[in-house]
């Protein structure tokens, strides 16, 4: 069982944009307004998530409850003298799994608010008797990557995202059936060029409520982040937020599943 919990991390990983709500099927779409912010090229833009946003999923393992995780951004950070989103990701057992196996796996990203690009990654895993630490830097005035645990610099590909901010790099994309968009990955000292291909739309239901929602399979362009885990999906609302709602993977080992059971969307959000 081990590794089900970063698994879905890296799930929460490749994908969603701003504006509407999508409420429970049946109910009309709510906009909502934020404060503009500037997007990548310097324009205007209304991002899709903000400070406040918080994702609540229950995580199964086959037909086990397995625990939850929570994926949000509780505040804006300075970082190197920018300012950051700082996102946050907890995946947690739940008490029947902890008694074998317990799991505290966390994850957070420093997203610059400005140029919508990762300046800082870190992650701590415990899984069973299984521990891990890492932390790199995202230089991207000099194109490297920075792991100061071990002095290494490695080179970085062009506005590379780490694995939590890449879900909100998705986020803001046009997504289209049948088309595929693309976006450069840097993981655990290598850089992952990262294509999702936009499947589908359905209507699904989960915890939360029904949705509907764009199908994306998230698929590398050459071997290395996902070529052990299997094949994944996420459904993602099809509205302007492109929420993630639903999230399934089948690996080695079996089948592992997210679900959002709640959410709230960022401070200074308005439902009209």
């Amino acid at each position: 069982m081990k590794t089900i919990f970063i698994s879905m991390l890296v799930l929460l990983v490749a994908f969603g944009l701003a504006g509407s709500q999508t409420g429970a099927a049946g109910d009309a779409a709510t906009s909502v307004a934020r404060a503009p912010a500037l997007s990548h090229d310097g324009t205007v833009d209304v991002p899709p998530f903000g400070v406040g946003e918080r994702l609540t999923f229950e995580i199964g393992y086959g037909f086990v409850d397995a625990g939850t995780a929570v994926l949000g951004i509780p505040e804006l950070v300075e970082h190197r003298g920018r300012s950051c989103y700082r996102i946050l990701s907890v995946a947690e057992s739940n008490s029947f799994i902890s008694t074998f196996f317990p799991v505290r796996d966390v994850a957070e990203s420093y997203l610059d608010a400005r140029d919508l690009i990762s300046r800082r990654f870190e992650k701590s895993l415990r899984e069973g008797n299984y521990r891990a630490h890492d932390l790199v830097e995202f230089d991207h005035e000099r194109q490297v990557a920075i792991y100061p645990d071990r002095k290494e610099v490695i080179p970085l590909a062009a506005e590379a995202q780490d694995i939590l901010s890449s879900l909100y790099t998705v986020r803001m994309m046009d997504l289209e059936v049948g088309r595929s968009v693309f976006i450069e990955n840097h993981a655990d000292r290598k850089n992952y060029p990262l294509e999702i291909l936009v499947v589908k739309k359905e209507r699904v239901s989960v915890p939360a409520g029904r949705f509907d929602c764009i199908v994306v399979e998230p698929r590398m362009r050459g071997a290395g982040l996902f070529s052990h885990q299997g094949r994944l999906w996420v459904w993602l609302t099809d509205d302007e937020l492109h929420l993630p709602v639903q999230m399934r993977s089948k690996i080695v080992i079996g089948s592992i599943s997210a679900e959002l059971a709640a959410y709230t969307l960022a401070d200074g959000a308005k439902v009209e």
